[in-house]
């Protein structure tokens, strides 16, 4: 059973998602602000957190902010239509994904599923079915290991940065859409996926690119989508 720890201050709608959520056959843990989340996080093993932006003592930026310090796991933050700055500061720290209130209930629960197979994935090493090296030039995508290299030296990227440049690298040449890249990385729907793509790209670039503003492997095609160049 995979434990999702749910951190709202609204009490309301931390019980709601506990009741979708659990339906799903998800260990559903409860926080109502950040300092709270960060205490369950280093006493429990948790598999996906969906964290609120704005409560009290320690809001959901800061959080995420301390999260990301140690740990890897997907965090999917939930907004107010207002918040869209806060979205943004989210995803550049590192946030794999974001939901608007008021929220759909099958919407959140197939980001939640989505972003526990993309986690799940990552971490499953099977032997001989996934030695798989993926490279253009100096890149190099070790996905027995799990390892990403640039002229070897190794680059820390996130689940979903991983499975971004995986995804792209296993298809390099060819340019996709926005909307492509999230229903192959995310297995969903492209739900306002266009701020989600360009910051995780940005992110990747940072780290993979000597110049990310003049990029050797992670090109934009204006007004058509992102491709892997083939070197």
């Amino acid at each position: 059973m995979y434990n999702v720890l749910v951190c709202d201050d609204d009490k309301e709608i931390v019980k709601a998602i506990e009741i979708y959520l659990s339906k799903e056959g998800y260990n559903i843990l409860k926080a109502y602000n950040g300092n709270e989340a960060l205490k369950i996080l280093k006493n429990n093993k948790i598999h996906l957190i969906i964290l609120d932006i704005m409560m009290p003592e320690k809001d959901g930026i800061e959080t995420l902010n301390e999260i990301r310090k140690t740990a890897s796991i997907p965090v999917i933050m939930l907004s107010a239509k207002s918040e869209d700055e806060d979205k943004i500061n989210g995803l550049n720290l590192g946030a794999d994904d974001y939901v608007t209130k008021p929220f759909n209930p099958l919407e959140l629960i197939a980001r939640v599923n989505s972003g526990i197979r993309r986690y799940t994935k990552l971490g499953n090493i099977k032997d001989e079915e996934n030695q798989n090296i993926y490279s253009t030039g100096d890149l190099i995508i070790d996905d027995n290991l799990k390892k990403v290299s640039v002229d070897g030296n190794e680059v820390k990227l996130t689940p979903t940065e991983y499975n971004i440049l995986k995804f792209l690298t296993q298809n390099k040449g060819i340019v996709y859409s926005i909307e492509q890249i999230y229903k192959n990385v995310w297995e969903d729907e492209a739900y306002a996926a266009e701020n989600i793509i360009a910051v995780h790209i940005r992110h990747i670039r940072e780290k993979i690119e000597i110049n990310p503003k003049e990029p050797k492997y992670l090109k934009v095609i204006w007004g058509i989508g992102y491709k892997i160049e083939k070197i």
